[in-house]
């Protein structure tokens, strides 16, 4: 059945009560890494309920992402999900995100574009509390052989890699175990854990959740740049351009420009493979 853009589009939005306390925050953030070394001054604002603070990423986990994906659903949408794959993300931050909170999400479908053998869903949840908006969340969806249905091709956000090299570059390894952790914030996807479910899809092995590496690479610009301080972080997105296997290492490499922080993320002991592109930071 061809996606009806314009039904999705206008389709009321999906509303979902969330909550969250602390212990679900310090989990998110033990499944990015954080904690190592776990006394360290400056890893203990992710995971000591006395200092915590909450990276602007957590927006994609908040509720175990009961609402993250909810706009799949809308009349328009009827796609063969084997098909989909998660293709870029981004999250702005409308004030610090608290440690507990209540919110009311919405989630509905706020653009469908035609790329011809393929269309991209964009999926948006909105959050807000009693004290007002919280963030906004886009999802990207690229759903193969769905195109050509005579809709607008839609923005080309890529960024042009700087002509300079990188001001700063770090590296941070990803745990064998830290897929299994990570998935406990409420992605059960097998793929990232079941090495059978793995190579059905094509893998010799589980593979990390690419929400993970987006978390994991706030962390690092937020810890190398930002003095740690996730309050100075208004907006984060990201393209995702290949996949990370637990064990594996990311090179991210940061370009820093008036409030803005260019990155790029590779698996390096690939050569260099591309995990994350087009990723900006914008910050105060």
């Amino acid at each position: 059945m061809p996606i009806d853009a314009r039904a999705a589009i206008a389709a009321e939005p999906r509303r979902a009560e969330i909550a969250w306390d602390h212990k679900d925050v310090q989990l998110y953030h033990l499944g990015l890494g954080a904690g190592s070394p776990a006394t360290d001054p400056d890893e203990l604002r992710y995971t000591l309920e006395s200092r915590l603070q909450v990276l602007p990423s957590f927006a994609t986990v908040a509720g175990a992402g009961t609402a993250a994906f909810g706009g799949m659903g809308a009349p328009g949408i009827d796609v063969d999900l084997a098909a989909v794959l998660h293709g870029g993300q981004s999250v702005r931050v409308h004030r610090p995100l608290p440690v507990t909170g209540r919110a009311a999400q919405t989630s509905k479908v706020a653009a469908v574009y035609d790329k011809g053998k393929a269309a991209v869903i964009v999926l948006r949840t909105e959050a807000s509390d009693h004290d007002g908006a919280l963030w906004t969340n886009d999802a990207e969806i690229f759903v193969r052989g769905e195109g050509g249905f005579g809709g607008e091709r839609g923005p080309s956000d890529r960024l042009a890699a700087p002509g300079r090299a990188p001001d700063r570059t770090v590296e941070r390894p990803v745990r064998d175990d830290q897929a299994l952790l990570y998935r406990l914030s409420g992605d059960w996807n097998p793929l990232h854990a079941d090495p059978a479910f793995a190579k059905l899809a094509g893998f010799d092995r589980p593979i990390l959740h690419g929400l993970c590496t987006y978390g994991m690479t706030l962390k690092a610009v937020t810890d190398t740049l930002l003095d740690g301080d996730v309050s100075r972080i208004h907006a984060y997105r990201t393209r995702f351009a290949g996949v990370v296997f637990p064990g594996e290492t990311l090179r991210i490499r940061m370009w820093a420009d008036d409030g803005r922080v260019q990155v790029t993320v590779t698996a390096a002991e690939r050569d260099d493979a591309p995990v994350l592109t087009d990723t900006l930071v914008e910050h105060s």
